[in-house]
């Protein structure tokens, strides 16, 4: 059985980290492409300056339009070249780190996140979208980023809300590694590389990926609510530092080498309802992880601790949570036949999975979640 596991050269993560930035910046040469939105470059420009004059380096700012485009990634390749950038700095949300990816294509690469909302920051892949902001296609290279580093004050100091969106997308990560590992189905480490040219070979999650996927839940429950509590007080607490660890390294490495299942792909079958639009990756995710565990029928003991902890840091547990008040039975079935499409990883589950069983499980869980949340 060929087995593949994949991760970052480098990750750090600390209080004031950005000021180092520019010692791992050095170590490719003397000049950084930034690719960061203005608002999130201004956030940390003391920082920028501070360390760029201590490691005798420059950012070149890039002038990032938002969207993670080909025609910015073309322009920013172009940008990169004429100013003879030795490395690529991608700081900020997702758009800003995966249009990074994009720029260095697998080749000194620099991902520093000013939020704790996803598990992308560690991948080797990124999602293109169009200019107006529609999605276009994925794109994998040939490794992870070289470093990533993340400055903890700075998360401390971001919205809380994107910090419980990373938990909810953490959150997933050991019950979509477990399905997957129980159905042998292959994981994102063996997916292709570059713009869909060449192939690294399918393959399936290791032991250690496990492990981490089963910490990442471990920590979750041990430390959100009290990493929730502090980041609301803007503090650096070690509670906090072991839930920014599990959001972004132990979620990202879980799901890239554990793999994918149900929750993920109900997930993307709830964007097909408008109400859902201006929730979060990560709080979508939370819903569709009590939809996977409603699947695969878990265990009562198992779906209650789900919910405990999402109402305790505040997750969704219901669809109204997610901004559908009202389902009408054909768009239950819409969102169920997205989430089941061919390509969708709902198909990892080590059982068969229809559209019909899919419709069922968020119906169950969405009376479930309702039910649990009243009575609190």
């Amino acid at each position: 059985m060929r087995k593949a596991f994949i991760c970052p050269h480098k990750y750090v993560q600390g209080e004031d980290e950005i000021l180092n930035l520019g010692y791992f910046v050095g170590t490719y040469g003397k000049t950084a492409l930034l690719i960061a939105h203005p608002d999130d470059a201004a956030r940390v420009r003391d920082k920028l300056d501070a360390t760029a004059k201590k490691f005798g380096v420059s950012f070149v700012e890039s002038g990032f339009g938002g969207e993670c485009s080909r025609q910015e990634v073309a322009r920013l390749i172009d940008v990169s070249k004429s100013e003879g950038c030795a490395c690529v700095v991608g700081l900020g949300g997702g758009k800003a780190i995966d249009t990074a990816k994009c720029v260095a294509q697998g080749e000194a690469l620099i991902i520093v996140p000013t939020i704790a909302a996803t598990d992308a920051p560690t991948s080797h892949s990124a999602v293109l979208y169009t200019p107006d902001g529609a999605f276009d296609d994925y794109a994998y290279f040939k490794q992870n980023p070289d470093v990533v580093l993340i400055d903890t004050t700075v998360i401390a100091n971001a919205p809380v809300r994107f910090l419980v969106a990373g938990m909810g997308d953490a959150l997933s990560t050991y019950f979509e590694a477990r399905a997957t590992s129980e159905s042998f189905s292959n994981v994102n480490a063996g997916l292709p590389c570059g713009f869909r040219e060449g192939h690294c070979g399918p393959a399936k999650g290791t032991s250690t990926a496990m492990a981490l996927a089963e910490l990442c839940y471990d920590t979750l429950l041990e430390d959100g609510v009290k990493a929730k509590a502090a980041c609301e007080c803007n503090q650096v607490t070690q509670a906090l530092e072991n839930i920014i660890e599990a959001n972004i390294l132990l979620s990202g490495l879980g799901f890239e080498s554990g793999g994918l299942g149900g929750a993920h792909a109900i997930h993307d079958g709830l964007t097909a309802l408008e109400g859902t639009h201006g929730w979060l990756h990560g709080e979508k995710v939370a819903f569709g992880t009590l939809c996977q565990l409603v699947l695969e029928n878990a265990p009562s003991e198992e779906i209650e601790e789900v919910m405990e902890f999402c109402l305790a840091v505040g997750l969704p547990v219901c669809l109204a949570d997610i901004g559908v008040e009202r389902i009408s039975p054909a768009e239950v079935m819409d969102v169920a036949e997205k989430a089941c499409i061919p390509e969708e990883s709902v198909h990892s589950m080590p059982f068969p999975v229809t559209a019909e069983a899919v419709a069922a499980a968020i119906v169950t869980a969405d009376r479930l979640g309702s039910a649990f949340k009243a009575d609190r």
